[in-house]
């Protein structure tokens, strides 16, 4: 037992001797890896699927690693995504238009083991967990009034709607896989730069929605505003839902138009970072 014992402290001894502490600052931009159908594209002439990733976009990272040798070392870091614009919806049509898009913003955070190959190369690979944000919806409408429409309003023929709102769609906590190979270049015995790429394999099941802005005016043929905020945030349209919730399953009976069946969004991304690390001194007993 007590040989043991002796070998822990020895082994907890060696930790604490050799470790080094350093942190870490990054961004970069990623494009889009494993993209699903995220929606459609329609014209007069035909219709095409829009494909893409919720992980494609802009991030910004800070990363904290302790290196228990000169080899193996253990990271905890945390991020922010900003996500780039993806089709959701598109059409245009003599008589409609329509023009949405969604985008992660989102934070993160993961877990990762990381090995030295040299003193300049290293990988890391680990857990990604997603810790809060939304996927934001803003849509564009636009829908020319048919002539009993028009009448209705007492507009002239021509006159059109036109409807800008924005929906958050917020998910359950997903957990996913992230690796990443870099190259560092050591500016000093504390500072390096260092590039990397990393992929991100991630998927996001949906929770619930809530539309957080909403505005539809009526127009003239020229673009004059009639009839202004005539559905607003506190007045929305019927048949439109402040808030949905997605479930697993809806009984062939369900009237409740706020619920709806849950899916999986893609967050996956193939990226490329560029940052500064400070090295803090090795410990020593």
């Amino acid at each position: 037992m007590k040989y043991k014992m002796l070998i822990a402290v020895l082994a907890i001894f060696s930790t604490t001797a050799y470790g080094q502490w350093q942190v870490s600052a990054s961004s970069g931009y990623a494009v889009g890896s494993a993209g699903m159908k995220l929606g459609e594209r329609i014209t007069t002439t035909e219709t095409e699927n829009s494909y893409g990733s919720y992980g494609e976009g802009t991030n910004f990272q800070l990363r904290g690693t302790y290196f228990f040798d000169d080899s193996f070392g253990f990271d905890l870091g945390v991020g922010y995504l900003h996500g780039a614009d993806q089709d959701i919806s598109v059409v245009s049509l003599p008589d409609t238009e329509v023009n949405a898009v969604a985008r992660a913003r989102a934070f993160g955070a993961s877990a990762s083991v990381v090995y030295k190959f040299t003193n300049n190369i290293y990988g890391r690979f680990g857990a990604l967990l997603k810790l809060g944000g939304k996927t934001e919806g803003v849509i564009y409408q636009k829908s020319v009034f048919s002539e009993a429409e028009a009448e209705a309003f007492g507009v002239p023929e021509g006159s059109y709607s036109e409807t800008n709102y924005k929906e958050d769609f917020h998910g359950h906590f997903p957990l996913g896989f992230v690796g990443a190979l870099g190259y560092k270049y050591d500016l000093d015995d504390n500072l390096s730069l260092f590039v990397e790429a990393e992929y991100y394999g991630i998927s996001l099941k949906r929770k619930d929605s809530e539309i957080s802005e909403f505005n539809t005016d009526v127009k003239l043929p020229d673009g004059t505003v009639a009839v202004s905020g005539l559905y607003t945030i506190d007045n929305l349209p019927e048949g439109v839902n402040r808030t949905t919730t997605y479930v697993d399953n809806l009984s062939n009976t369900n009237t409740d138009t706020s619920k709806e069946l849950s899916q999986k969004v893609p967050y996956s991304s193939f990226g490329l970072n560029i940052g500064i690390t400070y090295k803090f001194n090795k410990a020593t007993n």
